[in-house]
């Protein structure tokens, strides 16, 4: 990463800088993540992803018939379809059976952290204390997920696993940028007031899964060090979406056909779109969150220069320029989802006070700074339906 480099300033803390001029459509970097996962209530309406990357497992096609509820469908170019070329490679634990997309990530994971934590043949036990755990994680943090249990499970693994302890603490405590009181406010924001009554129930039941108090290695995860770790994913946590059918939209997009063969294909696009969204909505993908250590330093503005994408349909973070970035300007990216984003200065620096802990300052919201203290009709309802769940 020779064209950027991290700094600290006194208004925004640690934050990514231009070194040199980054021309809009750049690849900025690409990072590995420390950990990812799939959302648990993802994996369980059967959306098939590799257990350590998060790449598709199904072909587009069987993607398509699955999200539309329709076994008949039946894609054209299937050269197009990456997981079509790849799907010989796919392999999965020989102790309890979970899918890897290739042997290298099987490998990975067992050296990482699967090896401490795999179930063997108890994987699919509703009585192991594991899946008592993430059953109940689920209860508590139904769809849409924004933080998976199973990140905190693999972490476990990880120090159970790690050869260097000190390296992975210092690496993990280098996410840490907020005291033990925000800590608090950001969990209770990420699953709602009932997460206080319940928080000691889900310790409970974490320490019922991994034995805590037995393991040298992890007498940090306190209650207390739980709820920072909580609060640490909740904050740091990047969401990940990967689809084999939107690889294969994008691949036949950008295939050489003549204008007749490319009608059909773009009217059976839209007519699949339009299915799945009756079927599904907006759950598309294989969805899950991991944390990266280069993206958490990224400050939010609600204009961004730069975007976090996923190009090789996998957990591997690219970070791209939207726009022309200036040596020395600030990279920035949205903390706000599309929706969100669009929204009014008061509504967006309420989301952003109330999750993520600061008044936004950006350039946008300086320009609006004059603009009414108050949302949309449209934006009010949408509040008062939030506060009512």
């Amino acid at each position: 990463m020779e064209n950027v480099i991290i700094k600290s300033t006194a208004e925004k803390g640690r934050g990514l800088y231009a070194t040199e001029l980054i021309p809009a459509g750049t690849t900025i970097f690409e990072e590995q993540p420390l950990v990812s996962c799939q959302y648990s209530w993802n994996a369980a309406y059967g959306y098939l992803a590799c257990e350590y990357c998060l790449r598709p497992l199904e072909t587009a096609e069987r993607n398509a018939q699955r999200l539309a509820n329709d076994p008949n469908i039946m894609l054209p170019r299937a050269e197009c379809c990456p997981v079509e070329a790849n799907i010989g490679n796919h392999t999965k634990c020989e102790r309890c059976g979970v899918l890897y997309c290739s042997s290298e990530c099987l490998s990975l994971a067992q050296n990482r952290y699967h090896a401490a934590i795999c179930l063997g043949a108890e994987m699919h036990s509703e009585n192991h204390p594991v899946n008592i755990l993430v059953e109940f994680w689920k209860k508590m943090h139904y769809p849409p997920e924004t933080c998976g249990i199973m990140l905190f499970v693999k972490i476990v693994g990880m120090f159970r696993q790690a050869e260097n302890l000190q390296a992975l603490q210092t690496q993990l405590q280098d996410f840490v940028h907020k005291s033990v009181n925000e800590d608090l406010l950001i969990f209770h924001k990420m699953l709602g007031e009932k997460f206080i009554s319940q928080i000691e129930e889900l310790y409970r039941l974490f320490c019922s899964a991994f034995d805590l108090q037995s393991d040298e290695r992890l007498q940090w995860l306190t209650p207390d060090g739980f709820k920072s770790l909580i609060a640490l994913v909740g904050t740091n946590g990047q969401g990940i979406g990967t689809s084999s059918f939107g690889d294969w939209v994008k691949n036949v997009a950008a295939c050489n056909m003549d204008d007749k063969e490319r009608q059909p294909v773009d009217e059976l696009i839209d007519e699949l779109y339009s299915k799945m969204d009756d079927v599904v909505g907006s759950f598309l993908n294989n969805e899950g969150s991991a944390l990266y250590a280069t993206q958490s330093k990224i400050n939010h503005s609600c204009a961004p220069n730069a975007e976090t994408v996923f190009p090789n349909s996998n957990h591997v973070l690219a970070l791209r320029a939207t726009s022309d970035i200036q040596p020395g300007e600030e990279i920035c990216i949205s903390y706000l989802d599309e929706c969100n984003a669009q929204r009014s200065r008061h509504t967006r620096q309420k989301i952003l006070k109330e999750y993520y802990l600061f008044v936004c300052q950006c350039e946008k919201c300086e320009n609006q700074i004059n603009d009414p203290d108050e949302t949309s009709e449209e934006e009010d309802n949408d509040d008062d339906m939030e506060e009512s769940d």
